[in-house]
């Protein structure tokens, strides 16, 4: 069976793209490369000894979406990762956020609806959750207005693949991450924003290294332990894995609904404090940090209830942030030796 995987040059794509090729599926990746490097291929062949076919394409691009689809008539399986997704810069420009993540969306579900069936695999995220009243939070947990417009595009995201999967042959699950990080073991691939990392550990990893002359802590004053923001850390590998399953059980039809909501996260929480101190005990580094203004967007905690994925899936985590961070920390001195 053939997987198409959208932005799987990637973080989240790439080791997603290993698992997938390791349990024997053909994949086919389109990437636009906006944030992501060509050479990412060369890191997945050198794991799995095969190299996925790709194709270079913005998805917002409605005739190259409809081409796509007419050269590979055989692909029905698809994990949808392609979306811009700072909090941050979608903020400061939210009409990217909505053009990107949206359209590319809707083009894709137009191409699967006319097939006699499709298994969708949705990148959604925590954020959906907004601040959440009680922690950990559970699927149940209401939908919040969002506090950001990468935020409320994963909300309206969720809500087009309910509506197309109502009228439709559509099969979907709708993974909410936590917060991803830390590299493949073979440290072939990891994460490798271009530009200025949007995300904690990457400019961790670039100040530890001396490219970043400190790391910004945004805020330390809310109604945490030590005052700064909580977040549940995924090993990136774990994550990869749960999409493998999650895929897996769309095609052997065991899905009891339609479309079916996991939280992949640990269910543990860690402040971003926290995760300064661990890393400096891995990588003997001592991190320049500052305590800057509070982030527009940021929510005061998150972190995931799992039993749901673990008992309904099969699926846990298997590695700790000690590890995650190792990885991540060993793939940045590669990638900069």
């Amino acid at each position: 069976m053939k997987v198409l995987v959208t932005g799987g040059l990637g973080f989240i794509g790439s080791h997603t793209v290993v698992e997938l090729q390791n349990k024997g599926f053909d994949v086919v990746i389109i990437d636009d490369l906006s944030n992501a490097s060509v050479e990412v291929l060369d890191g997945i062949y050198s794991i799995t000894g095969k190299k996925p076919e790709f194709e270079k394409l913005d998805l917002r691009n409605q005739e190259a979406v409809h081409s796509f689809f007419k050269k590979y008539p055989e692909v029905s399986g698809i994990i949808h990762f392609a979306a811009s997704k700072a909090v941050g810069e979608s903020v400061e420009n939210p009409l990217l956020y909505y053009d990107n993540n949206i359209s590319s969306l809707v083009y894709i579900l137009k191409e699967l609806q006319q097939k006699p069936q499709a298994q969708f695999i949705f990148s959604s995220s925590c954020t959906v959750y907004g601040q959440a009243e009680k922690m950990p939070i559970t699927e149940s947990a209401p939908i919040q207005p969002a506090l950001s417009p990468y935020g409320n595009t994963k909300q309206i995201g969720e809500e087009i693949i309910r509506d197309v999967a109502k009228v439709s042959n559509i099969k979907a699950v709708l993974l909410r991450y936590f917060n991803p990080i830390g590299a493949h073991e073979s440290y072939a691939i990891g994460e490798l924003p271009l530009g200025i990392p949007q995300n904690l550990v990457p400019f961790i990893t670039q100040t530890a290294m001396g490219l970043r002359q400190e790391l910004s802590v945004f805020g330390n004053d809310y109604p945490t332990p030590d005052g700064t923001c909580i977040r549940d850390y995924i090993h990136v590998v774990d994550l990869a894995k749960a999409h493998v399953v999650a895929l897996q059980r769309l095609i052997d039809r065991k899905n009891e609904e339609s479309v079916e909501v996991f939280n992949l996260g640990t269910g543990k929480g860690s402040s971003v404090l926290e995760v300064i101190k661990t890393f400096e005990k891995v990588s003997g580094k001592k991190l320049p940090y500052k305590i800057v203004n509070r982030r527009e967007g940021d929510v005061i905690e998150a972190y995931a209830d799992t039993s749901k994925a673990n008992q309904v899936l099969g699926w846990k985590t298997q590695l700790t942030l000690e590890e995650a961070l190792t990885s991540a920390w060993k793939w940045e001195q590669k990638i900069r030796s």
